[in-house]
């Protein structure tokens, strides 16, 4: 009878022990409201955007979008080790926070006021625009009309060659690829005379080595994208986050981030945006 008791106190001990242990690790793994005290904070990338969110054959990531959510992640109080990067695809962001797959998503995400109904933002850290990349002989296509009769490659799906074709260069003969890189393959083989969408993808692929020399942008700036970082709808991350990046760019990170990603493009950005200011 005693050896029963005693077995059955150690066991209520034993199952109590390991509630509480597992209660730690799932309060310990989680971003604790942004305070960074967990463990680990989960962040929404793109794993395919040369220069802002790629990964890498060596299974790290690089690019503007990497660098920013990295010094934010930093602020918070997590160091390298303790980011886990997950991909975060056009279509699967908003969808991604509600469920709270991520803490926070930095992919090229614009601020607008139909994703402004699902999710927050802050920021925005960076404005970008709408332009277009030829091959750096080109010299016929000084102004959006002059698109008009030529080959214009944008992905499929993409509303960036659609713009072009409604508001500016009605006859211009839109040639959709499956991705940017086939794109890319086209203009330098001259199979299509310029691709469209925003200048920071486009920056962010003329950038890689392959590439370097062999386009340029127009500098078209034919819409504003105001890119933010999304967070969960109502999350006290949107604070955290925008004092995070008021301090990247006080003390020049910002600027180093966009030379190192954009420059080898000889990418013209905007200056840091003022957090808050979404320009439409």
């Amino acid at each position: 009878m005693k050896f029963r008791k005693v077995s059955a106190a150690v066991a209520v001990v034993l199952t109590v022990g390991l509630a509480a242990s597992a209660c730690g690790k799932n309060d310990d793994d989680k971003a604790s409201g942004g305070s960074g005290g967990g463990k680990k904070i989960t962040i929404g990338i793109k794993f395919d955007q040369p220069g802002l969110g790629q990964k890498l054959p060596s299974g790290k990531f690089a690019g503007f979008d990497v660098d920013v959510a990295t010094y934010v992640a930093k602020a918070l109080g997590y160091k390298t080790n303790q980011i886990v990067w997950k991909e975060a695809k056009s279509a699967d962001r908003e969808t991604m926070l509600e469920r709270g797959d991520v803490d926070f998503i930095a992919a090229s995400y614009s601020i607008t006021d139909e994703r402004e109904a699902k999710v927050d933002f802050a920021g925005p850290y960076l404005l970008a625009h709408q332009d277009i990349l030829v091959r750096s002989d080109e010299k016929e296509i000084n102004d959006p009309k002059d698109l008009n009769s030529k080959r214009l490659c944008s992905v499929t799906g993409s509303t960036s060659a659609q713009n072009i074709k409604k508001e500016l260069a009605p006859k211009a003969q839109l040639q959709e690829y499956g991705g940017y890189s086939e794109c890319l393959t086209g203009l330098e083989n001259k199979a299509v005379d310029a691709l469209t969408t925003d200048d920071s993808i486009l920056a962010g692929y003329a950038a890689q080595k392959e590439f370097q020399g062999k386009f340029k942008l127009a500098g078209f700036k034919m819409t504003n994208e105001n890119y933010g970082i999304g967070v969960k709808k109502g999350s006290d991350l949107k604070d955290k986050i925008n004092d995070a990046l008021k301090k990247m760019v006080d003390d020049k990170s910002w600027d180093k981030a966009v030379q190192d990603n954009f420059g080898p493009a000889n990418y013209k950005n905007e200056p840091a945006p003022a957090i808050g200011d979404v320009k439409k």
